[in-house]
C-alpha cells in the first residue's frame, strides 16, 4: 500500500496490528492488516528511527497493548484481579480483549462485557462467584462515571403531601444501580480494605445491594430481600403505592410502616433518587 492511504485506513490498520493476539510479524501479516498495508510496504507508512526498524517501532505498541488492557481493567475490577491472581488474571484479560477489543476513544467502557464473559471463559474456577464480583465492581464503576444529577433530600420528601405519596413516582439518579447477587461478592470486596488478609472463600449466599454516589463518593447500601423488592419496583417506575403493595404482598414477615419509612430515609441519604413525580 502506498503512502496515499487515507487517515481512516491508517487508523484501522494500526488498530488491527495492535490488537492482534500473535507476535508483531504475525499481526503485520494478518489478513486485515495486510489488506490495508502490505507487510513489504511497511516502510511507506512507518519510518525507521535511529535505532529501530519500522516493524520494531510498531512492535512497541503491539507488545504494550495487552499490558495496558490489564492495567485499565484492573482499575475497574481490582477485586476480581485480586481473587484470580496475576497469572489467571492475565489469561482472562487476554481472552477477553481478543473477544472484545477496545473500539472506543476511552477505556472507561472497555470492561462493559467482562461479567458476561467470565461466566463462559475457559478455565475459570468459581465462575458464578467471579461473575457476581465482576457485576458488583462494574456497577461501582458505572456509578462513579455516571453524570451528576440532583439528589432528593429528606426535606424534599417531607414537602410531599401525605395524601399524594400513593400516586407518586420516585426517579432514580443517573448513578443508581441495583443488584441481586448469588454469592458473597460484597464480603470479598469488604475484605480488601485496609490490611485485612483474611479473605472469605466463595460461598453461595444471596444478597441484595444498591450502589449510589453522593458528593463524588460511591456507596454500597446493603438491602434485605423485602427492601430490594420495594426499591426494584420504584426503580422500574411503579408508584409508591404500587411498589409498597407489591412488597407487602410478597414479603414474609411483612415489614412495618416504620421500617418502610426508615428505608426511604436511608435511600434519600444515599442519593438513590433525584426527584418525585406526582
Amino acid at each position: 500500500m502506498a503512502p496515499s492511504l487515507a487517515l481512516g485506513g491508517l487508523q484501522r490498520w494500526m488498530q488491527s496490528v495492535i490488537v492482534h493476539p500473535g507476535r508483531t510479524g504475525q499481526a503485520l501479516a494478518s489478513s486485515e492488516a495486510a489488506s490495508l498495508v502490505a507487510p513489504d510496504r511497511l516502510g511507506d507508512v512507518v519510518l525507521p528511527s535511529k535505532t529501530l526498524a519500522p516493524a520494531e517501532r510498531v512492535g512497541i505498541y503491539h507488545d504494550m497493548y495487552l499490558l495496558r488492557m490489564e492495567e485499565a481493567l484492573e482499575t475497574d475490577y481490582p477485586g476480581l484481579a485480586h481473587f484470580l491472581g496475576p497469572q489467571r488474571w492475565r489469561r482472562l484479560v487476554r481472552g477477553y480483549v481478543e473477544a472484545h477489543p477496545s473500539r472506543s476513544y476511552t477505556l472507561n467502557v472497555l470492561g462493559r462485557e467482562l461479567a458476561e464473559y467470565v461466566s463462559r471463559a475457559p478455565r475459570i474456577s468459581h465462575a458464578g462467584f467471579c461473575r457476581d464480583l465482576a457485576r458488583l465492581e462494574w456497577a461501582i464503576t458505572e456509578a462513579f462515571d455516571a453524570p451528576e444529577t440532583p439528589t432528593l433530600t429528606e426535606e424534599n420528601l417531607a414537602a410531599v403531601p401525605p395524601d399524594a405519596w400513593e400516586r407518586a413516582r420516585l426517579v432514580p439518579t443517573a448513578a443508581f444501580r441495583l443488584l441481586a447477587l448469588d454469592y458473597n461478592a460484597g464480603l470479598y470486596l469488604d475484605s480488601l480494605r485496609g490490611d485485612d488478609h483474611d479473605h472469605p472463600l466463595p460461598r453461595r449466599r444471596p444478597s441484595w445491594v444498591a450502589v449510589c454516589r453522593r458528593d463524588y463518593a460511591v456507596y454500597r447500601v446493603p438491602l434485605t430481600r423485602p427492601a430490594f423488592r420495594l426499591l426494584s419496583g420504584l426503580a422500574e417506575g411503579l408508584t409508591v403505592g404500587e411498589a409498597v403493595e407489591e412488597c407487602l404482598r410478597r414479603s414474609r414477615p411483612r415489614p412495618s410502616g416504620d421500617q418502610v419509612f426508615a428505608w426511604f430515609r436511608e435511600w434519600a441519604r444515599a442519593a438513590a433518587f433525584r426527584g418525585v413525580e406526582l
